[in-house]
């Protein structure tokens, strides 16, 4: 069972940027994606990518703002979060798509505050 190991979260103001990273400790699945969450709500997925990195879907809440990208060579999905809002802040996650590994990393913070 491939494990995620999600970081490059942190504090940041309305408008700044962050960059999160995804370690996975095998061959990543052909679909990745990323998936955030707040308390109280359910988890959702916000963009998620192919194996190329040629077909790519995002969340219309973050469209425009935030690029997928991956290197199966390393094993490793990032996220690349611009113009960031309040309602952003939540707790963000990467998994495979459609079907999750039932072992979902520990995730990073990502907290949007002035």
């Amino acid at each position: 069972q491939v494990q995620f190991v999600e970081s490059g979260g942190g504090l940041v103001q309305p408008g700044g940027s962050l960059r999160l990273s995804c370690q996975a400790s095998g061959r990543l699945s052909y679909f990745m994606a990323w998936f955030r969450q707040t308390p109280g709500k359910e988890r959702e997925r916000v963009a998620s990518s192919n194996w190329a990195g040629d077909s790519t879907w995002y969340a219309d809440s973050v469209k425009g703002r935030f690029t997928i990208s991956r290197d199966n060579a390393k094993n490793t999905v990032y996220l690349h979060m611009d113009s960031l809002k309040p309602e952003d802040t939540a707790v963000y996650y990467c998994n495979e798509f459609p079907d999750p590994s039932i072992d979902w990393g520990q995730g990073t913070q990502v907290t949007v505050s002035s």
